[in-house]
C-alpha cells in the first residue's frame, strides 16, 4: 500500500519541511488542494459534506500548487508531488500543461495531476467560466494534456477547444505521460475516472461499503472502455488505522491519503510531524 499526506491548513514556508519529513516516514505522496477563488459567503453546495457546508471558510489562504509544490520538489527526493484535485476546467488547456510539464521538469519526473471538474459556481463566474459544461470540457481537456505532453506537432479542434498547429516542448519526463487521476464520487466522475483517468481519488465516500460500490462502478466503465490491462490507482482516504488500511486492501485500493486534523483550516508544523511520525509507526510500519 502506498500512502500519500494532506497538505492543507500551514502556511508555504512549512509545506516543504513536512513533505521532508513524510519522505523520510515512508510517504509515497503528498496533496496539496486547490481553489482560485472564494466569494465572501460560500454557498451550500459542497458534494462531500451533510449540509452542503464545505470544510473551509472564505477567509482560507489559498496558494498556488504549482508553486508550492516546485518548492517541496527542492526539498525532497523521491516522494510524489500531487493534486487533490485541480480543477481543471477552470483555466486553458495549453496553460495547464504548460504548469505541470514545468514542475515534471523541475521534480525529476514526479508529479502526478488530480483533477476535478469543481463544485463552487461562483469561482466559474470570476474566472469567466462557464459552470454547466464543465464536465464536458474536463472530458475534452484530459486526452489533449496528454496530446501536447507527446505529439511533435498539435492541432486541435473540438467542442470547447482550438489552436494549431503548434508545438509544444518540453516534453515530460515521465513517459508516455504525467499521470492524470480523477477526482469525484459523482456518476459522471467515476465514469470518467474509469474512461479517461490513470487512477481514481476517493471524495466523499461515507464508509467502505460505500467505496466498495463506487471502485465497482469505476471498474465497469474501464471494462467498458477496453482499459483493463492498463496500470490504474485507486486512491482513498478511508484508511486511518490499520483495520481501515486493510479492508481498503481488499476492495483493490493503492493509496491512501490521510493528514492530521485540522481546526478553522490551521494547523501547526510541529504537529503535523508529530502526526506523521505517529501513523508511520501506527499505520505504515503495521499495516
Amino acid at each position: 500500500m502506498k500512502y500519500g499526506l494532506q497538505l492543507f491548513g500551514l502556511g508555504p514556508q512549512h509545506y516543504a519541511k513536512v513533505a521532508a519529513v513524510a519522505e523520510e516516514y515512508g510517504f509515497e505522496s503528498v496533496w496539496m488542494p486547490e481553489h482560485l477563488v472564494l466569494p465572501e459567503t460560500l454557498p451550500d453546495t459542497y458534494l462531500y459534506t451533510e449540509g452542503g457546508r464545505p470544510p473551509i471558510s472564505s477567509a482560507t489562504p489559498l496558494y498556488d500548487p504549482w508553486v508550492v509544490l516546485a518548492a517541496v520538489a527542492q526539498a525532497t527526493e523521491r516522494i510524489r508531488l500531487a493534486t487533490d484535485v485541480f480543477i481543471l476546467p477552470l483555466r486553458h488547456p495549453v496553460a495547464t500543461a504548460r504548469s505541470v510539464v514545468t514542475l515534471d521538469r523541475v521534480s525529476r519526473g514526479r508529479v502526478t495531476l488530480g483533477v476535478g471538474v469543481g463544485w463552487l459556481e461562483d469561482e466559474f463566474e470570476v474566472m469567466g467560466e462557464p459552470f454547466g459544461d464543465r464536465g464536458r470540457r474536463t472530458d475534452e481537456i484530459i486526452p489533449l494534456l496528454r496530446r501536447l505532453w507527446s505529439d511533435e506537432v498539435i492541432e486541435h479542434r473540438g467542442e470547447h477547444y482550438g489552436f494549431g498547429p503548434i508545438r509544444f516542448e518540453p516534453k515530460p519526463r515521465q513517459q508516455p505521460s504525467i499521470p492524470i487521476e480523477v477526482g469525484g464520487s459523482s456518476p459522471a466522475a467515476l465514469r470518467r475516472a474509469g474512461r479517461l483517468g490513470d487512477g481514481w481519488i476517493e471524495i466523499g465516500a461515507a464508509d467502505v461499503d460505500r467505496l466498495k460500490v463506487m471502485i465497482e462502478d469505476v471498474q465497469r466503465a474501464r471494462a467498458e472502455a477496453g482499459r483493463e490491462g492498463e496500470p490504474f490507482e485507486i486512491t482513498a482516504g478511508l484508511g486511518r488505522d490499520v483495520d481501515g488500511v486493510r479492508r481498503c486492501r481488499e476492495l483493490g485500493v493503492t493509496r491512501i491519503l490521510a493528514g492530521p486534523p485540522v481546526e478553522d483550516a490551521r494547523v501547526a508544523a510541529d504537529d503535523v510531524g508529530d502526526w506523521i511520525r505517529r501513523f508511520a509507526d501506527d499505520v505504515i510500519a503495521v499495516a
